[in-house]
């Protein structure tokens, strides 16, 4: 396992010297997002054990992908110190870039967003709903649940991105109903496939994110989560994801992404 938890070391005990390859801190910065939120994020979804590493047995995406690293941000809602200081990251970061004021209506994406999103709504006092990937097949056949009104402006919420495949469902829903949505933020954005950010430029939607996997990489070797095996084989896919992906078993991902 690549992964290691962090572990306190005695007053008495000297720090340990840092890997021969130690990364260029630098150059991860520049593709990180830099911020102080950004770092703490990252810092904290590798303390919850959301964050994995593991090359020497990679995982594999819907989108078939494989990748060294894998996260699940689903389990910042089981920590309640973590998910407040998260959420704080958040609100401040959509406060800066898009304005609160400009949003009427919180949306999470089923399901991982949701909570996501009933967390942010209850923090700005803002209405919530969320939107099903598909509608259900019975009663009102509904895509989204909650009231929403023609015309709203809607904030897209979703635990994170990888190629932005599933943002598009949620967002033809929406618009769909006619209502107006022109940003999408997600805690973790991959930040290494280009059509994340391009297919939903296309519709007319900004993708913000807390934190990168080029934060994460940051952390993970200034903390000491990863070992030096891990730290080299998870900057390689994040240099060239396509070709570590296809050297490791992966697949090439279907016309339209498959993954999120």
């Amino acid at each position: 396992m690549a992964t290691k938890k962090k572990a306190k070391r005695p007053s008495s005990q000297p720090a340990r010297k840092p890997a021969a390859t130690k990364l260029n801190g630098k150059a991860n910065s520049a593709r990180g997002s830099g911020t102080a939120e950004a770092r703490e994020t990252a810092r904290l979804l590798l303390e919850i054990e959301a964050i994995h590493c593991r090359p020497d047995n990679p995982y594999i995406f819907t989108s078939g992908r494989a990748s060294p690293v894998y996260i699940d941000c689903r389990k910042i809602i089981s920590f309640p110190t973590a998910r407040a200081k998260i959420m704080a990251h958040a609100m401040k970061l959509i406060g800066k870039e898009i304005g609160w004021s400009k949003i009427d209506v919180v949306a999470g994406g089923e399901t991982a967003g949701i909570p996501f999103a009933a967390f942010l709504a209850a923090l700005a006092k803002k209405p919530m709903v969320y939107v099903r990937k598909e509608p259900k097949g019975f009663g009102r056949m509904a895509q989204i649940e909650g009231d929403l009104k023609p015309g709203k402006r809607v904030l897209l919420v979703e635990d994170l991105a990888t190629d932005g495949g599933s943002k598009m469902v949620f967002i033809e829903a929406l618009k769909t109903a006619e209502a107006k949505v022109t940003d999408c933020f997600v805690i973790f954005h991959y930040g290494i496939f280009p059509q994340s950010t391009e297919m939903l430029a296309a519709s007319g939607v900004k993708l913000h994110a807390l934190a990168t996997w080029w934060d994460a990489l940051e952390a993970a070797e200034k903390h000491k989560f990863f070992d030096e095996k891990g730290l080299s084989e998870t900057r390689a896919f994040l240099e060239a994801p396509e070709q570590w992906s296809a050297n490791h078993g992966g697949r090439p991902p279907a016309p339209r992404p498959l993954g999120r």
